[in-house]
C-alpha cells in the first residue's frame, strides 16, 4: 500500500501538475503564476521547518551529521543550479521581470534540453524524497508531497510557458514536460525499492529534502518576491503565503493529533 502511496503522489507532482498547467489559457497562467509562487513559498518553507526537519532530529541520528547534511545539501543545489540542471522557472514574458524581449525564447530555444534535462533530474529527487517521507511516516509523506506539488504546479506552468513563448505547439510543449515529469514517478520506485530497506538513512534523507525546500524557496521564490509592488499586491502576496505556511500547519496538527 505505501507503493500505491508513493506512485499517486509522485504521479500527482510530476505529471499531474503539467496537465493542470496544460489545461489553462496562457493570460490566465499569466495572472496566477504569481499567486502560485507566493503559496508554494509558505508551503515549502513552513514544511521544511515546521514538520520535516524536526521528525528527522527526533531520530537518534547525531544533530551535528543532520546539520552538516543539510549544509551539504544547500551546496550541493546551489552547484547544480550553477550548471543548471536544476532550474526553477516561474517567469514569462512581460511578467515584469525586466529580462529582455525574447528572453523565455532563448532560454528554451538553444537552452531548452538542458531545461528539459535539469527538471528531469529535479523531479527524480523529488521522487525518491516522497518514497523516504512514506517509509519514514505516512503523514510525513502527506506533507512532504504537498510541499512539492504546491512548488511543481509553479514550476510547470513556467516551464510550459517558456516552451510556448519558444515556438513550442501545446501539444509538445505538454510532451516534452510529461516525460520530463515521469521522472518522479521512477525516483519514487527507486526510493521505495532501493532506500527503503535502510531505515537507518531516512534522517538524512529528510534532511536533505529540507535543503531542498529551503533552497528553492530563499534563493529562488522569494528574490521573485522582493520586488516594489502596489500595497493590494503585497497584500495577496502576504495572503497567499499564509494561505501555504496555514495549510502545513493544519496538516501538522491533524497528524500530530492522529499520533
Amino acid at each position: 500500500m505505501t507503493l500505491f502511496y508513493i506512485l499517486l503522489a509522485t504521479f500527482a507532482g510530476g505529471v499531474l501538475s503539467v496537465v493542470i498547467a496544460a489545461s489553462l489559457t496562457v493570460s490566465l497562467l499569466s495572472r496566477i503564476v504569481k499567486n502560485l509562487v507566493s503559496l508554494s513559498t509558505g508551503v515549502l518553507l513552513s514544511t521544511a521547518l515546521l514538520h520535516v526537519l524536526p521528525e528527522a532530529f527526533e531520530s537518534k541520528a547525531s544533530p551535528h551529521a543532520l546539520f552538516m547534511v543539510l549544509l551539504g545539501g544547500l551546496m550541493f543545489f546551489f552547484l547544480l543550479e550553477k550548471v543548471e540542471l536544476y532550474r526553477h522557472t516561474h517567469h514569462h514574458e512581460g511578467d515584469g521581470h525586466h529580462h529582455h524581449h525574447h528572453f523565455d525564447a532563448e532560454q528554451a530555444g538553444r537552452g531548452g534540453l538542458s531545461v528539459l534535462v535539469g527538471d528531469s533530474i529535479h523531479n527524480f529527487c523529488d521522487g525518491i524524497i516522497i518514497a523516504a517521507a512514506f517509509l519514514a511516516d505516512p503523514h510525513l509523506g502527506v506533507v512532504t508531497s504537498l510541499a512539492i506539488i504546491a512548488h511543481e504546479i509553479p514550476q510547470e506552468v513556467g516551464d510550459y510557458i517558456v516552451l510556448l513563448n519558444a515556438g513550442f505547439s501545446r501539444a509538445k510543449a505538454l510532451l516534452f514536460n510529461a516525460i520530463s515529469g515521469l521522472a518522479a514517478v521512477l525516483g519514487g520506485v527507486v526510493g521505495y525499492f532501493v532506500v527503503g530497506p535502510w531505515e537507518s538513512l531516512f534522517p538524512y534523507l529528510l534532511v536533505a529534502a529540507s535543503s531542498s525546500f529551503v533552497y528553492v524557496a530563499v534563493a529562488d521564490l522569494i528574490p521573485q518576491l522582493q520586488r516594489r509592488l502596489p500595497w493590494r499586491e503585497t497584500v495577496a502576496q502576504l495572503a497567499w503565503l499564509a494561505v501555504g505556511i496555514g495549510l502545513v500547519v493544519v496538516v501538522v496538527a491533524v497528524s500530530a493529533h492522529d499520533h
